[in-house]
């Protein structure tokens, strides 16, 4: 990603959950499309390997991403290896044995005319903080998660 063009989003949400609740959620990439708008599908190939197909303000983009690390309980992170150049880093924070704190950081990079000018009237920012608060109702609606991988990915020497 060409940090000098690249975006970035920081939001954070307190979840009626237990941390490990919210965790094993997030785990369940298949699952976004219920609470990130946008997102039509993610495909888990394999423990590591997930493919994307959204749909924004009629811009419809596909990629694969790699997870470039999953500690349980604490941190998933994600990064684009083919096409919409953009990554991800759910960090997770225990706050009671009843609640957590969900901090979801997006770093893109705007590809077209449209996706600058949304860039710049915070349209990603909205759109990451809507997505929080959808993650909170529907983990607290239902009470737990519908899945949960409890591996541990670790990043490669040096960093991402």
């Amino acid at each position: 990603m060409d940090k000098s063009k690249a975006s970035k989003v920081v939001a954070s949400i307190d979840v009626n959950a237990p941390v490990t609740t919210a965790y094993n959620q997030w785990t369940q990439f298949e699952e976004f499309s219920y609470f990130m708008e946008g997102v039509e599908s993610v495909v888990q190939l394999d423990d590591a390997t997930l493919e994307w197909r959204t749909s924004i303000g009629g811009v419809k983009r596909e990629w694969t991403a790699r997870i470039t690390e999953q500690t349980p309980d604490k941190r998933i992170a994600w990064a684009n290896i083919d096409g919409a150049m953009n990554a991800s880093d759910v960090i997770l924070h225990r706050l009671s044995d009843d609640t957590c704190r969900v901090t979801l950081q997006l770093d893109y990079e705007p590809e077209s005319v449209v996706e600058n000018v949304g860039d710049l009237l915070g349209v990603v920012s909205r759109r990451v903080k809507g997505d929080l608060q959808r993650f909170k109702d529907f983990i607290e609606a239902r009470g737990y998660e519908t899945g949960a991988y409890r591996g541990e990915i670790r990043p490669p020497l040096g960093g991402r």
